[in-house]
């Protein structure tokens, strides 16, 4: 008999025309296997992308149209793709041109995903019959172009989308602007503009504002200091290098033509050799009063591609979203005088090799726009529009004297760090029973500060213990190698265990220990906090840093789970986009943001190094810093304990939550 999701698929796939798709069958409950090596990469990689709709030339959300628009660039054929029907009724609107390029597509519906990947927000990646999920926009066009070049390392321009030190894109949106920006502002403000009345979207976005203006920032890069003395000569010579600019591909090969108006910078020349695999324009003839010229006094480079002079993933990102959103102000008649630096951009970005035959695969008809002046200054949409949220935060983080004024402000006001008694002091692991695989002194850690792991451990170990009952499932967040959450699944078989973590080899390493524990309850996710949404029952992190330990806090009061948490680095606690200090209404109604900033500098002077009297006013700091986090979550029907950890030399940072929500306590 046919099920109502296998019909609803066909009537999907009939739908989708010129895409080869087909419906897919995988058991909701199939075993997965947890015994491969995560070195073993032969095994097939299965990528899952979200499908909302499809508009003019592109699939929604724009995530997917990126991710497919990179897997045509790299011409990467490594994964398994699968489109995931975001709603019930997408069968009547599916894609009727052919958007994936040559790619196979199929279709799954989301209850039909692998249960490590239903947790998470899509773009996502899994090794078939695996429990190894990468998630998010940026890990997976990261993974995909790490595949490229391993199965093929040929492909070195590949690689370099990457960037200089292989870092582009690779800070998580939580704390870099840049990364929010590409991978979450723009995307996100595009598809508002295309959905939004006539009436509605006259003014350019914010964030597409935001973007002009990086775009016109200075640039810095490694070699910065030879670049901008080669502009300073070639400003004192007046000359102009003429720059070859690559036309369509119409056979596949690099074809240099000469373009009606050249680009003559020295930035062009620089970004362009490399793209071409030339010879950079000769850094040692310089003439000696250029030699001579201090650093201060050289010419500021401008930007040739988003992140600067050399064409990473980042522009990749970019295109499909700007595309779009001039495609659309294109047809509202629009003027784009307001976006010189964008249109500039659009079309270098044209002139790379690969792209218009990527844009093609994909059926994108990108636009020949004109040169554009700038407008005079009274015409120009004021930046200025652009969202506090956006800007970065400059309020000033040097401060001047101690934390005793803030403290005594809190006192008079009746608020003192206090701390709960520790529920089971002297519980302790008996690591000497334990395979070595468990025991977090395994590979370079040293004697001692293995000692102080197993420490730290069996206080959050204790905690946890008392929360947990068999079925319930854990997250370890900001897992790094899994030291928290392998003892977790080691001595709870009865729980499933989730690590969250966003450098891969941290998790790779976490991956291969379970893998020699033979452990069958343990999942691994390498994303952003964002990215992880699915349901869950105590969340527990080991010196989440800084702002990490409230997203923690935040993810867990969503799904009303409890948490067992050791803050850490404090001197990076700052206003974010999602998080303002103080968090609690107590403390906001005394503290200012600055105020309760002098408690965080001064909460990381805990050092085993420092004076006694400074280390016990560090203390007193973390305390009133985290008191501040307790009343937060208690404002949420939580009933919250601040505890030193046992012993308090096992760490700097000993403080510990144990969050449980009301309701829980009444059972």
């Amino acid at each position: 008999m046919i099920s109502t999701t296998e019909v609803y698929l066909y009537r999907i796939c009939l739908n989708f025309h010129g895409v080869k798709i087909y419906p897919n069958k995988i058991s909701c409950g199939k075993e997965l296997n947890l015994r491969k090596k995560m070195k073993d990469n032969v095994a097939e990689e299965h990528l899952y992308l979200a499908f909302s709709h499809q508009y003019r030339d592109s699939i929604f959300p724009l995530h997917t149209s990126i991710s497919l628009f990179l897997l045509s660039y790299c011409d990467c054929k490594l994964f398994k793709v699968f489109l995931v029907p975001t709603g019930e009724d997408v069968g009547d609107q599916c894609v009727a041109k052919n958007l994936a390029g040559d790619l196979e597509v199929h279709l799954i519906s989301r209850c039909q995903l692998p249960v490590v990947v239903q947790s998470c927000s899509l773009p996502a990646v899994v090794v078939k019959d695996d429990k190894f999920c990468r998630a998010g926009l940026s890990v997976v066009l990261r993974h995909i172009i790490q595949k490229t070049f391993e199965a093929d390392p040929s492909k070195k321009e590949v690689l370099e989308l990457l960037g200089f030190k292989k870092t582009c894109l690779k800070a998580c949106a939580e704390v870099s602007q840049w990364t929010r920006l590409c991978e979450i502002s723009i995307p996100l403000a595009v598809e508002r503009f295309l959905t939004a009345s006539s009436e509605h979207c006259q003014a350019i976005p914010p964030d597409i504002l935001l973007l002009e203006r990086k775009l016109g920032e200075p640039v810095r890069v490694h070699n910065d200091d030879k670049i901008r003395r080669q502009k300073l000569q070639q400003q004192k010579a007046g000359a102009k290098a003429a720059v070859p600019v690559l036309g369509e591909e119409a056979t596949g090969e690099l074809k240099p033509e000469v373009h009606e108006h050249p680009p003559s910078s020295l930035e062009l020349s620089v970004a362009f050799s490399k793209l071409l695999a030339q010879e950079a324009p000769d850094a040692n003839r310089e003439a000696p009063n250029i030699r001579r010229t201090k650093t201060s006094d050289l010419p500021l480079l401008d930007h040739v591609f988003a992140e600067g002079l050399y064409f990473t993933v980042a522009d990749l990102v970019l295109l499909p979203c700007i595309h779009q959103f001039l495609v659309s102000s294109k047809k509202q008649g629009k003027n784009l005088v307001n976006l010189p630096l964008i249109s500039s951009w659009y079309r270098r970005v044209q002139e790379v090799p690969g792209v218009k035959k990527a844009a093609g695969k994909c059926n994108m008809e990108l636009l020949q726009l004109p040169e554009l002046v700038s407008a005079p200054e009274e015409q120009l949409q004021d930046s200025a529009s652009v969202p506090d949220e956006l800007e970065e935060d400059h309020e000033d983080s040097h401060f001047i004297g101690g934390p005793r004024p803030t403290m005594t402000k809190l006192m008079e006001n009746g608020i003192e760090a206090k701390f709960s008694p520790h529920p089971c002091p002297s519980w302790t692991l008996d690591w000497t029973s334990l395979p070595s695989a468990v025991s977090p002194g395994e590979g370079k850690m040293s004697q001692d500060r293995a000692l102080r792991k197993q420490q730290q451990l069996n206080n959050l170990v204790a905690a946890v213990t008392k929360l947990a009952k068999p079925g319930d499932l854990i997250v370890d967040f900001c897992s790094g190698g899994g030291h928290v959450g392998i003892v977790l699944a080691y001595m709870m078989p009865s729980c499933q265990v989730v690590l969250i973590e966003n450098k891969e080899l941290s998790l790779i390493r976490a991956k291969d220990r379970s893998d020699e524990l033979g452990l069958n309850n343990i999942w691994f996710i390498q994303a952003n906090l964002d990215y992880f949404n699915g349901t869950f029952n105590i969340g527990v992190a080991l010196h989440a840093c800084g702002v990490a330990t409230d997203m923690v806090i935040e993810h867990c009061l969503r799904a009303r789970a409890a948490f067992v948490i050791s803050p850490c680095c404090y001197g990076f606690i700052q206003n974010t986009v999602k998080f303002k200090y103080p968090r609690s209404h107590q403390f906001k109604e005394i503290l200012s943001y600055k105020e309760h900033m002098i408690l965080c500098r001064f909460a990381d002077q805990t050092a085993v190094q420092l004076p006694p009297e400074r280390r016990l006013i560090g203390k007193q700091c973390m305390g009133l810093v985290d008191l501040d986090r307790a009343w937060a979550a208690e404002e949420h029907n939580y009933s919250v304990q601040v505890i030193s950890m046992e012993p308090e030399s096992c760490s700097p940072k000993n403080n510990m939550f144990v969050g449980i929500p009301t309701e829980c306590e009444s059972i």
